[in-house]
């Protein structure tokens, strides 16, 4: 039978009653309101849940409590429902508005251990001590097992170091290429400490101009 009570969860519409578990009551003034409709048990019950909740919160008296309660149990129609929630709910209620998106918080990496800087900022400058490609290679191949940071820095300074090494190979064919080496090596010094305490400051320094072969 059709009725002005909507089941829970119905957005409202213009013309109806917001409850307190946000489903609608029909208006008399809605076009789909017949006030002279036989209202069933369940229709009933549910206006006396809603005049409980609002007892409970304090809106109304012992007195106006018992007397809607008795109103609502006798009642025969819609009609008779309707001024029971008149008061109480409103006439045009806003309608709820969703809680906006709440982004998740950003992820804070863990902050590395001092074991893990001063492995990573080691594999930049291990060629300060001639050993360009074995130093960042046994990195890789050892603290870099178990510590990916380790790893990490330690394949950018063996890409950078092949980088330089192949590129010094290939200047030296030509006279004007053996003049730019020096500078080449010179400029590969300063990037290496650079890189070194990037690493060891947790900086996302990278090698410009570097053949990455190894991954």
């Amino acid at each position: 039978m059709a009725g002005p009570v909507r089941p829970h969860g119905t957005p409202p519409r213009r013309g109806q009653r917001v409850t307190p578990h946000g489903g609608a009551y029909q208006f008399p003034g809605s076009p789909v309101s017949h006030l002279d409709l036989r209202v069933s048990n369940e229709d009933r019950n549910q206006v006396i849940e809603h005049v409980s909740v609002a007892y409970s919160e304090g809106r109304l008296t012992k007195e106006e409590f018992d007397d809607r309660l008795h109103r609502a149990a006798t009642a025969r129609v819609h009609g008779d429902l309707v001024p029971i929630m008149t008061d109480l709910y409103g006439m045009y209620p806003p309608l709820r508005q969703p809680p906006p998106f709440a982004a998740p918080p950003p992820y804070d990496a863990p902050a590395r251990d001092s074991g893990d800087r001063v492995g990573a900022g080691a594999a930049h400058l291990l060629p300060f001590l001639g050993l360009m490609i074995v130093g960042p290679l046994v990195l890789m191949a050892t603290a870099g097992r178990t510590s990916p940071y380790i790893r990490k820095h330690a394949v950018e300074a063996l890409n950078f170091q092949l980088t330089v090494l192949g590129a010094s190979i290939v200047l030296a064919i030509t006279i004007v290429g053996m003049v730019v080496v020096p500078f080449v090596w010179l400029g590969a010094y300063v990037l290496s400490a650079v890189a070194g305490v990037s690493a060891m400051t947790e900086g996302q320094f990278r090698y410009p101009l570097t053949v990455r072969l190894v991954k």
